[in-house]
């Protein structure tokens, strides 16, 4: 393959065409497929973490769909920021680029099928792979069909038995924006957003004060990243929660949480304490601790989401202001706000 031959071969959706990114091998992959070169192919890889080579920067909800989808029956296409493009491109020779970067982007497809994997992984360069089939007729997915359509045009079909689903792989946009599907598949496009959801979590004794107002800053600096409101974000796919160690189910933020988070703009008078669950810390993809305490604690309960955990300040712990003048709750709102800022600068692209 690596010659410049075509190799046909099973996907869990339906069989591919394995062709490389060569000049050459992508002409006769155009007359076979009856398409024009203007048009996108999809670079198909062997293991999820192959996407680095070709998408140095991916955000928080692409690293979550990759981890919940990957591999599987979902292309990712990926936008890049001119500067990311610009490496990218010297990577590659100029014409590898122009075919793998077309319009600034790049459709990648990690299949969940051993044939395919193998295959993928074998290639020492990149490998773009179509649907087998010729222009009009339904995607082969079993070789039979393979053979009837493309066994005069190919050079070698390796026949992996029915694909399992028998149906295209979904489609998903990328942006710094939104997860846009952009053809149903397998995945509906519900599942893909669920998949996509980013949850975050910030961590107390009470969550009547220090979580309370992180999480009201949190969604307030995070919709202004994002261009949204703050009750748009969860449409957006950003959960953002807080909770506390202590067994208190909804009490309000306290008076001086509230009047400090009302000093910066930010409106947490609807706050309702709850407790820390596994099931909860389970679900979060982020968890921000106010102390080392916190952590502890978060850690036992769930050991599982000790990768996930970071205390909200790097080696200090936020102040508990519980009793304290209102001076005092400022100042803590001044640190939670200052980390809050950071953490979204380091996580969120």
């Amino acid at each position: 393959m690596d010659d410049g031959g075509l190799v046909a071969f099973p996907t869990e959706t339906v069989y591919g065409i394995a062709c490389p990114v060569r000049r050459d091998a992508l002409s006769r992959l155009d007359a076979v497929k009856g398409r024009s070169a203007e048009k996108h192919y999809t670079l198909h890889i062997g293991a999820p973490e192959a996407y680095r080579d070709y998408v140095p920067k991916v955000s928080l909800r692409a690293q979550k769909l990759i981890q919940q989808a990957w591999p599987g029956p979902l292309t990712l296409v990926f936008e890049l920021e001119p500067i990311d493009l610009s490496k990218q491109k010297e990577r590659f020779d100029a014409y590898e680029a122009d075919i793998l970067y077309k319009n600034g982007s790049i459709g990648v497809r990690c299949p969940d099928n051993t044939t395919a994997s193998r295959l993928l992984n074998a290639a020492t360069s990149p490998i773009v792979a179509p649907s087998a089939n010729q222009a009009g007729e339904p995607p082969a997915t079993e070789a039979g069909q393979v053979i009837d359509q493309l066994a005069e045009h190919i050079d070698l079909i390796l026949d992996g038995g029915p694909c399992r689903y028998r149906q295209s792989s979904t489609v998903a946009k990328i942006t710094d924006r939104a997860v846009e599907v952009l053809r149903e598949g397998v995945y509906p496009k519900l599942q893909v957003q669920e998949m996509a959801t980013v949850g975050v979590l910030f961590v107390c004794t009470g969550n009547t004060c220090r979580s309370a107002m992180a999480e009201g800053l949190f969604k307030a600096h995070l919709a202004q990243k994002m261009r949204c409101s703050v009750d748009d974000l969860e449409a957006m796919g950003y959960k953002i929660a807080s909770a506390g160690t202590m067994d208190l189910t909804g009490a309000p933020a306290s008076n001086g949480a509230q009047t400090a988070c009302r000093l910066k703009g930010v409106d947490i008078g609807s706050h309702a304490s709850q407790p820390v669950t596994e099931s909860l810390l389970e679900a979060s993809d982020l968890i921000f601790c106010m102390t080392q305490s916190h952590y502890d604690q978060v850690s036992f309960l769930s050991p599982r989401a000790q990768e996930r955990c970071f205390r909200m300040v790097e080696n200090l712990d936020v102040p508990d202001p519980i009793g304290q003048p209102q001076d005092y709750f400022n100042r803590c709102a001044d640190i939670i706000e200052d980390a809050v800022r950071a953490r979204i600068g380091e996580f969120f692209l």
